[in-house]
């Protein structure tokens, strides 16, 4: 099927009551469904390709305007999703302060995006919706795209009701003009105007968001990691300037590091009180297999909340460890040996799953919480990628649910939190259902309204292995610097 392009908009006219005689109008076309928006969208995956340049870029902004409209329908269908959601769990007796919960999460669901994302898009859709209309009808048009309006959502998130309509109203009284705009030119617009409606409400803001001050960390590609500070902006100045200072007087005085590398390392040392960066003596649960640590092989090792490292990247960590960097021996005069643990995990053969732990308690004991992190990594909702902060019941305890890592897995707060809402279940799904796929720990979850969605832990290393090398398993190089060290550290299970 080849679908030119200006038959873009043809197509998405319903099947039924299309075909209309000239001067005899026909009924009415049916409102598409579901199924008719999954026929557009393979359409649209199929457009000719054979066609003039000048086609191709009324194709790329036909379809930029098609993303806005549907960008648009998302967030009216959302609202009203939560509208229904909330009158049905008024009349199921849920108090008015807890009614919505869990909607958010049905709509990160069904976007495929994280619950805290999920949360965003439904306020953003309800503040388009039901407090802008002017912004909601400009994307429905294709005149601007979801972010654009998320930043006119943004900015004025600080106004009242009413000031927010009256923004809304008076930067589009100029449809033209506000286009063509560039993202910095729309925000500064939609502050000046925040700012002349109610310079207060402006003011609460910015002392507001000193509140929110915190610190995340992020992975970054190659085994780096991005530790973020929200803060004030005289304290992150301040901040900024002192280790440019430091890195500053190093060099000065011959260090051969880079700027960005002496700030980098002056920043962990004095957060941490070590004398080296390198010598920070804090848990990182890097699993691995015993033929990667211990015989050379290639099989990647894994760090839960971080993902998938090199073999060769976690055999020099642990050697930096035991204070033999590069395998040279024993630690130098003045250099820190750092304590190494290692806690031996036993997988199942089959599915690379770890072997169950249980208790009989509700509450999770230390050990078994450690055991549910390492083989979840991450949160377990689909698309989710936080941090695990709670070990949840799959079948509650109050429910017969047990305390077992069968019966358990590793969630964040807040979609914990979003799965106490009424209509929410889930089940541990049985090796031998096909939906399980190759086996392992698979959780099934259905939502308010019906929608399953599977979610498997992630094998851990050594289930699925490369090719074997000719070279035997056993150590290349016997009494090596890390074997040596091994020698040295207890063992615990």
């Amino acid at each position: 099927m080849s679908v030119p392009a200006g038959s873009l908009i043809h197509m998405f006219d319903g099947q039924r009551g299309r075909d209309r005689g000239a001067g005899h109008p026909g009924p009415t076309p049916a409102r598409p469904t579901s199924v008719d928006i999954a026929r557009w969208r393979v359409a649209v995956a199929d457009l000719d390709r054979d066609v003039p340049d000048a086609e191709r870029v009324d194709q790329l902004r036909a379809l930029e305007e098609l993303k806005a409209a549907a960008s648009a329908a998302q967030a009216r269908i959302a609202v009203d999703l939560d509208a229904s959601q909330r009158r049905a769990q008024a009349a199921a007796g849920v108090p008015a302060a807890r009614r919505g919960q869990g909607v958010g999460a049905q709509v990160a669901l069904a976007r495929r995006e994280s619950p805290a994302r999920g949360g965003r898009l439904l306020g953003l859709a309800k503040a388009l919706v039901l407090e802008m209309p002017h912004t909601f009808a400009a994307l429905a048009a294709g005149s601007i795209s979801e972010w654009r309006a998320t930043l006119l959502v943004r900015e004025s998130a600080c106004l009242s009701v009413a000031d927010r309509a009256a923004l809304d109203a008076e930067l589009w009284a100029d449809p033209q003009g506000l286009e063509r705009m560039g993202d910095r030119r729309l925000v500064a617009r939609a502050r000046a105007v925040a700012y002349r409606l109610d310079a207060a409400a402006v003011v609460r803001r910015a002392r507001k968001a000193e509140g929110e001050r915190g610190v995340s960390l992020r992975p970054a590609p190659d085994t780096m990691t991005y530790l973020t500070g929200l803060l004030p902006v005289a304290q992150g100045v301040g901040v900024y300037a002192a280790l440019t200072r430091a890195a500053d007087a190093l060099r000065a005085q011959g260090d051969g590091r880079s700027r960005g590398q002496l700030m980098a390392d002056t920043l962990v040392e004095r957060v941490t009180g070590q004398a080296r960066a390198a010598d920070v003596p804090v848990e990182v649960q890097v699993v691995m297999t015993e033929r990667t640590l211990l015989t050379g092989d290639d099989e990647p090792a894994a760090i839960p909340g971080y993902g998938t490292v090199p073999a060769e990247w976690a055999r020099e960590l642990v050697k930096e460890r035991t204070g033999t960097p590069k395998g040279t021996g024993t630690p130098g005069p003045g250099e820190a040996r750092v304590l190494l643990w290692l806690r031996r995990l036993f997988t199942a053969p089959g599915t690379g799953q770890l072997v169950a732990m249980d208790s009989r308690r509700r509450i999770v004991p230390p050990g078994l919480a450690r055991f549910v992190g390492v083989r979840d990594q991450l949160c377990r909702t689909l698309w989710c990628d936080a941090a695990i902060r709670h070990r949840d019941h799959v079948v509650a305890h109050a429910e017969g649910g047990a305390t077992t890592a069968e019966n358990l897995q590793g969630t964040c707060e807040g979609c914990n939190y979003a799965k106490a809402a009424p209509g929410w279940r889930a089940r541990i799904l049985p090796a031998a259902d096909q939906r399980a796929g190759p086996g392992g720990h698979v959780v099934e979850t259905t939502t308010p309204t019906g929608h399953r969605y599977a979610s498997h832990a992630p094998a851990l290393p050594g289930h699925t292995r490369p090719a074997p090398r000719a070279a035997s398993l056993l150590p290349r190089e016997t009494g090596s610097g890390v074997e040596r060290a091994l020698a040295d550290y207890p063992w615990t299970a």
